[in-house]
């Protein structure tokens, strides 16, 4: 938190930034620590339930292209193929995902 007020007192962002409204700029340390305790959260973003992987993995449940282990004409296309989370919000990668499993599709339709 200390950091970021820093941050917030920099050029360009002290132009955009309005007032310090919680806990407040002249909160001390310890207000600080407890403003942290109090509305620090985390963000769920569920991914691996139906882990991509090869057929011979016994986690995976579905193959590069998205066709679940198993099945045939029955796809997942979303976040839950991803292995593992990615370090930054899964939006685009899901994005990508779906693009390169429907591509992948459509190769195979025409």
């Amino acid at each position: 938190m200390r950091v970021a007020r820093r941050l917030a007192h920099t050029p360009p962002l002290q132009g955009l930034l309005g007032e310090e409204t919680t806990p407040g700029p002249s909160a001390s340390d310890e207000q600080l620590l407890q403003a942290l305790r109090q509305t620090l959260a985390t963000y769920q973003h569920p991914v691996g339930t139906c882990r991509m992987g090869q057929a011979d993995d016994p986690e995976a449940v579905v193959s590069a292209t998205g066709a679940v282990h198993g099945l045939e004409n029955l796809y997942v296309i979303d976040a839950s193929v991803m292995p593992s989370l990615p370090s930054a919000n899964p939006n685009l990668t899901t994005m990508a995902i779906a693009e390169h499993c429907a591509a992948t599709l459509l190769l195979r339709i025409v």
